[in-house]
């Protein structure tokens, strides 16, 4: 059985005057205050949620 892959995300930006949909994908990926880091796994849905609010991440690749 092949490991989920892993992303380590950061928010760098803040969430103040951004439109709603982008502060609910930062809030779904687990993201709360500026500079937090979380690691979630590597699935379309995140992918996803990810895409949509790139410019206020920095996203590294892990490897499990």
């Amino acid at each position: 059985m092949a490991a989920a892959k892993e992303l380590k995300i950061t928010l760098i930006r803040s969430l103040c005057k951004r439109l709603k949909t982008h502060q609910a994908c930062v809030r779904g990926l687990g993201l709360k205050k500026i500079h937090q880091t979380v690691v979630v796994q590597d699935t379309p849905e995140n992918r996803g949620m990810i895409n949509k609010v790139s410019y206020m991440l920095k996203i590294e690749g892990m490897s499990s």
